[in-house]
């Protein structure tokens, strides 16, 4: 009994005190998707602020592991005290159907980071990383092949559906026509709890992304452009040390892309042109795509 009187004791005090031991929390903010658009630069610019907190791996509980619990997805969170912020960060789920749902009926005022660039691009950049993958299997067809040729004998999918001359139904075309799975995470969060990066200007002015992220988070800005460097090899952004060397993202990040032939890319800008408009109306904002 006095036992336990010392241990409430010891925590009143704490919590008047305001110092509580660290534990997991479910996130306050998701960065969300899109694939391949910079979210693994955009998560590791922000642990230059002490406060944010993540995960090490994807998690994909909203979408591949919801069946293991939350209790689970509790468990893959960094321990964190209070003032500091959990991000999560599994980019599958912006394109997820069931995700928007899941998240907000575990916390309806968690935070979502979405991270978009150019779709042309992100398309290509989906491809590369694919392809390198495949190498032990055999190499893939070509990406003017899988983008506006015919598919259909290597995949498991309905990439020849054509629209505008472009294999729609190829994921990595399907993933960038934004404003359809955007349209998800309007109908179940509100403007101001979803925040957009450009994932162009994260390359060129990471500094910039990452402040207006950090303010989205309700943190004061520490980002400045002098915590950022660019790769000799392959011109992007690093992070910089305080002894001036470069800290890089890995040989996987900012890899080469093939050069696509300059009628599919005609084809791609030409299918992209509309949809992009309808998602710059969606989320009220101009992008130079």
């Amino acid at each position: 009994m006095r036992y336990r009187l010392l241990l409430f004791l010891q925590m009143i005090n704490l919590i008047s005190s305001g110092v509580l031991p660290p534990r997991k929390r479910f996130p306050d903010a998701i960065i969300v998707g899109v694939k391949k658009s910079g979210t693994r630069a955009l998560l590791e610019f922000l642990r230059i602020n002490p406060l944010i907190k993540a995960p090490g791996p994807e998690v994909h509980f909203f979408d591949k592991n919801f069946n293991k619990g939350l209790e689970w997805y509790r468990e893959q969170m960094p321990e964190t005290r209070i003032g500091e912020v959990t991000i999560e960060k599994s980019p599958a789920y912006f394109h997820s159907k069931m995700a928007p749902e899941r998240i907000k009926s575990l916390n309806p005022n968690t935070k979502i980071i979405i991270v978009v660039r150019d779709p042309v691009t992100r398309a290509i950049s989906d491809y590369t990383q694919s392809s390198s993958k495949r190498k032990r299997v055999g190499l893939m067809p070509s990406f003017e092949t899988m983008a506006v040729g015919d598919c259909a004998n290597w995949l498991r999918a309905n990439c020849t559906t054509k629209t505008r001359g472009v294999n729609a139904g190829w994921g990595a075309i399907r993933i960038g026509v934004y404003h359809k799975h955007m349209k998800r995470w309007l109908d179940h969060f509100p403007s101001q709890n979803i925040h957009i990066v450009d994932g162009e200007k994260l390359i060129s002015n990471p500094a910039d992304e990452i402040s207006a992220t950090e303010k989205f988070l309700g943190l004061s800005p520490v980002a400045k452009p002098e915590n950022f460097g660019v790769d000799p090899i392959k011109k992007f952004p690093c992070l910089k040390n305080d002894d001036g060397k470069l800290h890089c993202l890995g040989k996987t990040k900012g890899r080469h892309h093939p050069d696509v032939e300059p009628s599919v890319m005609r084809a791609l800008k030409e299918f992209y042109g509309p949809e992009n408009k309808k998602f710059y109306q969606l989320v009220n904002h101009w992008f130079d795509w």
